[in-house]
């Protein structure tokens, strides 16, 4: 099949792929505290990632986001999960792919997406964190080096909480 017949048609669901990467150093999280100008989630603490462009894989795209937001090369990049998070129209949504690295060093940079901070795991609770990330963090920590993925996905409700669901590991 070539290029020409894997064209999306237009009432099919469409993602947008972004990379979410948790970077480890001995008992601490690199974590993003938002630039104060971002318009989502200015000054909250979130993982470091970001779009995945046309011409890179998941892996390349989450290789790069951690060097442009951190400065960081990093080691033992895994995928830990999947997170579908359908938008409001239904007809597109975004595809997170969560990964954890590990750091030989603790030297990072700011970047315009925000500052770069390494924070002990038992003061994580204290943050102002992304919604998702007192739900996804543990979890993400708790893995194992062979744990398999997991598969989630985001909804909201009318009041717009979002709603949490993970696929069996079985199914």
């Amino acid at each position: 099949m070539g290029q020409a017949d894997q064209k999306i048609l237009p009432d099919r669901y469409q993602v947008s792929p972004r990379t979410l990467c948790f970077v480890t150093s001995d008992d601490a999280v690199l974590l993003l505290r938002g630039a104060a100008d971002k318009r989502i989630w200015p000054n909250q603490y979130n993982g470091v990632g970001g779009h995945v462009q046309p011409h890179e894989d998941v892996r390349t795209a989450a290789l790069r986001e951690i060097r442009e937001e951190t400065g960081l090369i990093v080691d033992d990049l895994r995928l830990r999960g999947v997170v579908n998070v359908p938008l409001d129209d239904g007809d597109q949504g975004i595809l997170i792919f969560v990964f954890t690295a590990v750091a030989d060093n603790r030297g990072v940079q700011p970047s315009p997406e925000g500052t770069p901070e390494w924070i002990p795991l038992g003061q994580i609770d204290g943050l102002d964190l992304v919604e998702d990330l007192p739900l996804l963090l543990p979890r993400i920590l708790a893995m194992g080096p062979d744990d398999p993925p997991f598969f989630a996905l985001y909804t909201y409700d009318e009041d717009d909480r979002l709603s949490v669901t993970y696929g069996s590991p079985t199914a």
